[in-house]
């Protein structure tokens, strides 16, 4: 098959068993790989769904101005597909962005304003979404894509990485371990799968310091995961549980993921590998557990990669003696 942009490679990422990493008899840990998609993110999706539905429906035109607020995943996406249209875009970044993602934003063209001042939650993203609104302000035909509230993001994920889990997935499925910023990927997934699979064990992995389903705020580093404010998608009824894991854990999720599996993925990866194993407990002998590595390894060598950054976070968490919350049913 020849595609005819690179906009129609995002979707149909693979599934793939954690045979290593998870031995256990009786256990299935299968994992899609959404770090494939072509802009390196499950991010593509809902870029590719919005802005298409735009288009269609007239909300965006060739003078549109796209704005988001964004850690890098979705901005790069959004870029990508502003490219391929003709579209300007603006992305919101602040200084806990990885180098690497902001020259890929950059070299796709992406105008980057980058915020300085931490917000009242010792994170950047309200004081993002305050320079976002300043923005829509200034520039003319401006569109705040609003990745938290856009019932778009859900859907994307619905159509996408929903029914392909269910046409490739042999058998049942009990679990699905998502982890969480947004909550428009756990959500659309979640939905679609429920109605194959009703019964269906769904848990957010959230990060240590994070707000979005009532825990206290606290320092964190890794971007792609968590949140210092809660997103107006969220639905906590369709959530079972939530497991929180610190920066220190998903790093070691991480290298322990590329050292068993060879899988060489971000840090909110790392994250739902170190979630799985607090998890191992409260799981039945034969249970089948889907879960999704997020985004590209590549963008995170100069935080969970890399050593320094390692001694950093665990010199802070000594200091602060962050005290991470249990598992929430």
């Amino acid at each position: 098959m020849i595609h005819d942009s690179i906009v129609s490679c995002i979707g149909e990422t693979p599934l793939v068993r954690l045979r290593r990493l998870f031995p256990q008899e009786g256990l299935d840990v299968i994992a899609k790989l959404e770090f494939l998609n072509p802009g390196g993110s499950v991010k593509d999706r809902p870029a590719r769904f919005i802005v298409e539905k735009g288009l269609q429906d007239g909300t965006i035109t060739n003078k549109t101005h796209l704005i988001e607020s964004t850690s890098g995943n979705l901005g790069i996406a959004l870029a990508m597909m502003a490219r391929l249209y003709k579209l300007s875009f603006t992305c919101v970044v602040d200084p806990k962005i990885s180098p690497t993602n902001l020259q890929i934003l950059r070299q796709l063209g992406a105008n980057i304003d980058m915020v300085q001042e931490p917000d009242d939650q010792g994170g950047y993203l309200k004081t993002r979404i305050q320079r976002v609104h300043e923005l829509r302000r200034i520039i003319p035909h401006s569109l705040w894509v609003n990745q938290y509230a856009n019932q778009l993001n859900w859907q994307a994920h619905y159509n996408g990485i929903g029914g392909e889990i269910i046409e490739n997935l042999d058998g049942n499925l009990d679990c699905l371990v998502i982890a969480v910023s947004t909550t428009g990927t756990i959500l659309g997934v979640a939905r679609r799968l429920r109605e194959k699979f009703p019964k269906l064990r769904v848990i957010a992995v959230d990060a240590a310091g994070s707000v979005i389903f009532g825990a206290n705020p606290a320092p964190r580093e890794l971007p792609g995961i968590g949140s210092s404010r809660v997103p107006e998608l969220l639905n906590k009824a369709e959530i079972d549980e939530v497991v929180y894991v610190d920066d220190l854990e998903s790093m070691r999720g991480c290298r322990e993921l590329v050292t068993k599996e060879g899988i060489f993925a971000g840090g909110s990866s790392g994250s739902v590998v170190a979630a799985i194993q607090k998890l191992l407990p409260t799981f039945p002998k034969y249970y089948r557990v889907l879960t999704l590595f997020p985004d590209r390894g590549e963008r995170y060598l100069d935080l969970v990669y890399d050593d320094a950054w390692v001694a950093k976070i665990q010199r802070r968490t000594m200091e602060a003696q962050i005290q991470i919350p249990p598992v929430l049913a």
